[in-house]
């Protein structure tokens, strides 16, 4: 495994209907994104770490961001970011591509590893850990080899598979009823996905000060799953809808 190369490109754009400039907002002292690089950079397996952004007014806080982290960027596409992804992406010839988003700042490396073993270990076209949902909304992974990314760039034509990266993938592989990819899943050792640890409202930032300010900024996804637990009255962000952004892509497409 040391020999083949393992891009991890992260999503981040300054733009967001319900919270913009969410991933330039301080968390001690850093930001969103700073924290978040900080974490996925802690990966044992990932060779090469992206930022893929936009063009976008402003978009210059996040390039600033990525260079102070030590991680290139890539600006391309606001609304397809399927090929902002692949073009991102292409540069660096990768075997594997891990896709996370930056607005998950407690993203885990751990998991990141876990993914990327359990995919190359079963010689999988895509491994994630959100197939079935287990893992707290926030810890969200998925590992594609490059193939699969370049097929999907050329194939896909709904909107939900080009303002997102991978639902042709996934939708189009053994675990959906699909034919054309293989498939692996990574389950938790238990069913936490009522747990939410990801920025899209204000609200969810302040959560996320919560547990840096008790656990610091180096705890595990499941010290952090555990204190909102025990401790659920402090959080008023956990009623909050998982996957809006790819739902509202969806409801789109049923107008058009």
């Amino acid at each position: 495994m040391e020999s083949l190369k393992i891009l991890l490109i992260t999503q981040a754009r300054i733009g967001s209907t319900r919270f913009p400039k969410k991933v330039t907002k301080i968390l001690g002292n850093t930001t969103l994104l700073g924290l978040h690089l900080q974490r996925v950079k802690m990966s044992k397996k990932v060779t090469d770490w992206v930022v893929a952004t936009t063009k976008e007014e402003g978009v210059g806080q996040i390039i600033e961001i990525s260079n102070q982290s030590g991680v290139d960027f890539y600006q391309g596409d606001l609304n397809d970011v399927l090929d902002r992804f692949y073009q991102a992406a292409l540069p660096y010839a990768p075997n594997y591509v891990v896709r996370v988003t930056s607005d998950c700042p407690l993203i885990d490396s751990n998991i990141i590893d876990e993914v990327i073993e359990l995919t190359i270990q079963n010689q999988a076209d895509y491994g994630a850990n959100i197939l079935i949902e287990e893992f707290p909304d926030g810890q969200d992974v998925e590992v594609f080899n490059f193939r699969a990314l370049e097929k999907a760039w050329k194939e896909a034509k709904l909107i939900s598979e080009r303002e997102h990266v991978t639902p042709y993938i996934r939708n189009n592989s053994n675990l959906k009823g699909g034919n054309i990819f293989k498939a692996v899943h990574l389950s938790a050792p238990s069913n936490y996905n009522h747990i939410r640890m990801t920025v899209d409202e204000p609200k969810d930032l302040e959560g996320i000060e919560t547990l840096i300010a008790t656990l610091g900024f180096e705890a595990s996804w499941l010290d952090y799953t555990n204190y909102i637990i025990h401790h659920i009255n402090e959080f008023k962000n956990q009623d909050i809808q998982r996957n809006e952004g790819y739902i509202k892509s969806l409801d789109n497409e049923k107008i058009k």
